[in-house]
This record gives C-alpha cells, sequence and structure tokens, in this order.
C-alpha cells in the first residue's frame, strides 16, 4: 500500500514539474515580458534594470528552478495587464467558476441518472429513442451555440432569465457566493445548464450502457428466478453496481467542467477564471496563463490521484495483483 501511495505521489510530481516546463516556456517565447511592462519608449537603462528584478539575466536552469519554487508558494508575479497579483486574481475568480462547475456537475448528475436509466429498462419504446436522440445533441452541438441558443430563447424571447454576469453575491471572507442571493440563482441557470448539456449526455448514455450490461448478469438472472420483484432487481441489485463506475467517471468530469468552463464564461461574461484566462490570451498576459495552466493541471492531478487510491482502497483485486507483483513489499 505504501509502495503504490509513493509510486503515485512520484508520478504526480513529474506530471506538474512537466506542466511548469510548458507553462516556464510561456514566459520564455510568448512576448517579452520587459517590453510589454515598460512600452515601446522605455530607456535602455530602464529596460536593463527591469530585466535584473526580474531575473531575466540569470541562466534559464536558474530561471526554471525559482520559477518552480515561486509557483508552489502560489506566487505567479504580477499580471502584465491589471498590475495586481496573479494568486490575487485567481483568487478572486476561483469561487464563480467552482460554483458555475459543481452546479453543472449537480445538474448532469441529477437529470442525466434518471433518463439513463430509463432508457435502459424502457429501452424499446418511443420516449427512450426521443431522450438518446437528446444526447447525440448535447454531445455534437458545440457548447458556445447552446449557450447563445439558451439565450436567444430565455433572456431575449421569453425574457425570463438574465443572460450575462453572475448577479448579486454575498461575501464571505475570502470567498463571494451568489447562493444566497435571489438574483445570484437566476443568473446561475443558463451558465449551469449550458456547461452541464454535454455531462448530462455522457451521464445518460454511459448509465444505460452499464445498465443493460449489468442486466445481463448472471446474479441477476438469479435474482430474477428467486421470485425478487422488478423494482427490487432494477433497484435494489442493478443500479447499485452501475453507480460505481459512474460516480468514479463524474469525479474525473469536474476535473474536465473546472477546466473548459471557459467557453461558457465567455458566452455569458460570466467572472470566472475561465473568462480570466481568455482575457490574459487575448493581451498575452503570460503570468495569468501560466497560473491558469499549472492550477487547473493541479487539479486534474489530485483528482486522478484521488480516484486511483478510492479504487486501491475499495478493491481487494488491485490489492491482491500489487501483491502478487511484489509492489507492495
Amino acid at each position: 500500500m505504501f509502495a503504490f501511495i509513493v509510486r503515485r505521489l512520484v508520478q504526480s510530481v513529474g506530471v506538474m514539474l512537466a506542466v511548469a516546463l510548458l507553462a516556464f516556456v510561456l514566459f520564455q517565447f510568448v512576448g517579452d515580458p520587459v517590453t510589454i511592462m515598460l512600452g515601446q519608449e522605455a530607456t535602455p537603462t530602464e529596460i536593463a534594470e527591469l530585466r535584473e528584478q526580474l531575473g531575466l539575466n540569470d541562466p534559464v536552469v536558474v530561471q526554471f528552478y525559482h520559477f518552480v519554487v515561486n509557483a508552489m508558494q502560489g506566487d505567479f508575479g504580477l499580471s502584465l495587464r491589471q498590475g495586481q497579483k496573479v494568486s490575487v486574481l485567481l483568487r478572486e475568480r476561483f469561487p464563480a467558476t467552482l460554483e458555475l462547475s459543481i452546479a453543472a456537475a449537480f445538474i448532469a448528475l441529477i437529470v442525466g441518472l434518471p433518463l439513463g436509466v430509463y432508457t435502459a429498462l424502457k429501452r424499446n419504446s418511443k420516449l427512450s429513442q426521443v431522450f438518446l436522440g437528446f444526447s447525440l445533441l448535447g454531445v455534437s452541438l458545440p457548447t458556445f451555440l447552446i449557450g447563445i441558443l439558451l439565450i436567444l430563447v430565455f433572456s431575449v424571447m421569453l425574457g425570463w432569465l438574465p443572460s450575462y454576469g453572475r448577479g448579486d453575491t454575498v461575501r464571505l471572507g475570502w470567498w463571494t457566493t451568489g447562493l444566497l442571493t435571489s438574483s445570484g440563482w437566476t443568473h446561475l441557470i443558463l451558465p449551469a445548464v449550458t456547461l452541464s448539456m454535454f455531462q448530462v449526455a455522457l451521464v445518460l448514455r454511459l448509465v444505460r450502457s452499464e445498465m443493460l450490461e449489468v442486466l445481463r448478469t448472471d446474479y441477476i438472472k438469479f435474482a430474477r428466478a428467486r421470485g425478487l420483484t422488478k423494482r427490487a432487481i432494477h433497484f435494489g441489485h442493478a443500479l447499485k453496481n452501475t453507480l460505481v463506475p459512474v460516480i468514479t467517471i463524474m469525479g474525473l468530469q469536474l476535473g474536465g467542467i473546472i477546466a473548459f468552463a471557459i467557453v461558457t464564461e465567455t458566452v455569458f461574461q460570466w467572472p470566472g477564471m475561465g473568462l480570466l484566462f481568455i482575457q490574459a490570451v487575448q493581451f498575452a498576459d503570460i503570468p495569468v496563463m501560466a497560473a491558469y495552466l499549472c492550477l487547473i493541471s493541479l487539479i486534474f492531478v489530485v483528482i486522478n490521484l484521488t480516484v486511483d487510491l478510492l479504487y486501491f482502497a475499495v478493491d481487494p483485486r488491485l490489492r491482491a495483483g500489487l501483491g502478487k507483483s511484489g509492489g507492495g513489499h
């Protein structure tokens, strides 16, 4: 067990170092931060002084070492566009992105799960075909188009929901939330539904596939032979075994939702990290781009590491296989 954890931790550190190297390359080859910060009219003396302050005259290896050390402390320098610490900007935007991502994941589960079960149990019904067609649309349509269509219908034509912004928020320490105001809830609905559409389709098709597979197993046939009711078989036995891979996939998808909320945040002008990243790309704000890349990678690494460790803890077959291969000694 200890060797397994150490190996996964070493792999995670290796991934983060690779990401840090990629982020560092952004600083080296995407624009000159000195020119961006001082402008074209800076004197050679001012340029030389700033390069010395930023450590740009040091060897590349030394610069990368300082970059990694600072990144581990959450220090990515100043935003070239806004002149604020990048860590402060991310801390201000992170609550909005996390709130939107959790809402989208919740919608995906409460909508996709029952629809997946229904399409598995009633796979020949016309309504099931409608739901499956809906899932194809969710997978096929680009997110920005879904967002624009929802704005057109519910904001422009019907006027029911706002089309941009986060609404009124409440500050709880350094955290801000819109879930404690009615305006925050109404502003959350459209972007959360937009971001969840692909996830709903994914959960629906995954649950359907897993449910059909489980219903063919021998222990389900044995349960039917014992005379158990359909409700007990479908929800007491089949659904329980179906949920294990679904929950795992949704755990991994949460990282993807956070990372790929960029398009949704741009369409709805949602003040999260994704919108901050898009603005940073437009203005070549390298520190913000590098910090976003490292933070998203860290989220993915932590989620994947957690899932690996949970699998190892709950599945005795993995522990047995590790013991036979000598990895547990």
